[in-house]
């Protein structure tokens, strides 16, 4: 799923390419990609763009007369331009938003079309959709502390839970955690002073540079190559692979449609945290620590 870093690399480019321009039509593809019928989405063809925003993971299309467009990428949604009318892919093509110099088509590359648009009327309508997590980057640590610790909860499920922190997903908490030196299953309210503040240095670190390497690795294009598994990551993606600070092999716990990836040296101590699928099937043979882990590797 586009994170932070690659949302504010497509709210600028589309601002610097869409900003002050006609959105000339907006072409519906596919039935499932828009949620809203009131008000109609014909209602944006002929309006100006005033400003692209980000809400969280979503992109914003803010248009004349109090109109905006809300886009969900969701995990396999994707943004490209293409030139003026381009067509829209007939398999993955969502929507397409037709302006005078070229025209951006919403893709989405799964079968579970979980991508959306909503078209809403009024900043009130807008805020609707803004769940409520702190900016990192424009927080200060009482900030950050406070919606840190409102509730009981692992700091994995804490860093992506979007009425805590905006814009956060699976692949920037892995980093955050890792940099931090912070196991993924800590609970919030035991960490001490000094973890929290490593953790908040930590997140707008990790968000700040990625944002900053994705910007220069696009320049003047457009996003083309976003994903959530991309080189020089530390421990996302990278399951079984060595840590970059320790040459320990990454770890990961599956859950869901998710999973964790962490260092056991950096992160845990050592301690190999326990695969809910696996612990259950391997029971009391489930390795403890990478000592355990590597010694069975070897068997």
């Amino acid at each position: 799923m586009p994170e932070l870093p690659d949302v504010v690399v497509y709210v600028e480019r589309l601002q610097a390419r869409v900003g002050g321009h006609e959105l000339r039509r907006v072409r519906i593809a596919s039935p499932f990609v828009l949620r809203t019928v009131i008000p109609p989405v014909a209602e944006a063809d002929g309006k100006v763009v005033r400003e692209v925003r980000r809400l969280g993971k979503r992109v914003v299309l803010c248009l004349d007369g109090g109109l905006f467009l809300v886009v969900h990428l969701m995990i396999a949604g994707r943004l490209h331009w293409r030139d003026p009318g381009a067509p829209i892919p007939k398999k993955i093509g969502l929507a397409a938003f037709d302006f005078p110099d070229g025209t951006v088509l919403l893709t989405e590359a799964s079968p579970k079309k979980r991508a959306s648009m909503h078209v809403v009327s009024g900043e009130g309508g807008l805020a609707a959709f803004d769940r409520g997590g702190v900016e990192v980057l424009e927080t200060d640590p009482a900030g950050f502390t406070a919606s840190l610790t409102r509730e009981s909860h692992t700091l994995k499920r804490a860093l992506t839970d979007p009425a805590l922190f905006s814009g956060i997903g699976n692949a920037y908490s892995d980093e955050i955690l890792h940099r931090a030196r912070l196991s993924p299953m800590a609970l919030t309210r035991k960490l001490s002073g000094e973890d929290v503040g490593r953790l908040f240095a930590a997140a707008r670190e990790t968000l700040a540079e990625w944002t900053e390497r994705l910007r220069t690795e696009v320049g003047d294009g457009f996003p083309e190559k976003v994903t959530a598994f991309r080189e020089g990551m530390a421990v996302h993606g990278r399951y079984g692979r060595p840590c970059p600070e320790c040459g320990a092999p990454v770890q990961r716990i599956v859950y869901a449609d998710n999973e964790a990836n962490y260092c056991a040296r950096c992160q845990t101590g050592g301690r190999v945290l326990a695969d809910r699928a696996l612990s259950r099937l391997l029971k009391g043979d489930w390795p403890r620590t990478l000592e355990e882990l590597e010694e069975r590797c070897r068997r």
